[in-house]
């Protein structure tokens, strides 16, 4: 690793540690040339796939936006954060699981439906009347009896 003051290429490892969640490892490094220490931080780096909206623009994922749909669908709803951070990681997980470089949004969408239908049927509900865009009360009607089966 290069120093960051001389720019020098030896340097060692002096200590290190992992972090108490277990998340990271710290290095404590010193450079062989001009003597100076400096801190490394080692983490995991994970690539989800690229997400493809309806309009064929492709943008990142973000972690934010599929915790703001939660947020916004359970709002005023009896969930636990608890239970709202392990559905989002499960659809993290799935979507790294999958291999692939890109997703379309609508799977994307699909999935937080069928974590949001194991969660809560009202938020299930609030999202789905949005997300599918619905046109008329019919649509909302056969959405609320398939939900009560």
């Amino acid at each position: 690793m290069k120093c960051p003051f001389c720019a020098h290429l030896d340097t060692q490892v002096v200590e290190t540690r992992i972090s108490e969640d277990g998340e990271f490892i710290r290095r404590r490094r010193r450079c062989s040339h001009c003597d100076k220490r400096f801190t490394t931080y080692e983490r995991p780096e994970v690539s989800f796939p690229t997400v493809v909206k309806k309009d064929g623009r492709r943008i990142d994922f973000e972690h934010t936006k599929l915790q703001g749909s939660f947020n916004l669908a359970l709002r005023k709803r009896p969930v636990s954060t608890e239970q709202i951070d392990s559905a989002i990681e499960r659809i993290e997980e799935k979507l790294l699981n999958l291999g692939q470089r890109e997703i379309a949004s609508h799977r994307i969408g699909e999935m937080v439906m069928r974590e949001l239908k194991k969660l809560d049927k009202v938020a299930y509900i609030r999202f789905a009347s949005v997300y599918r865009s619905f046109e008329d009360i019919d649509e909302f009607k056969t959405l609320v009896d398939e939900v009560n089966k």
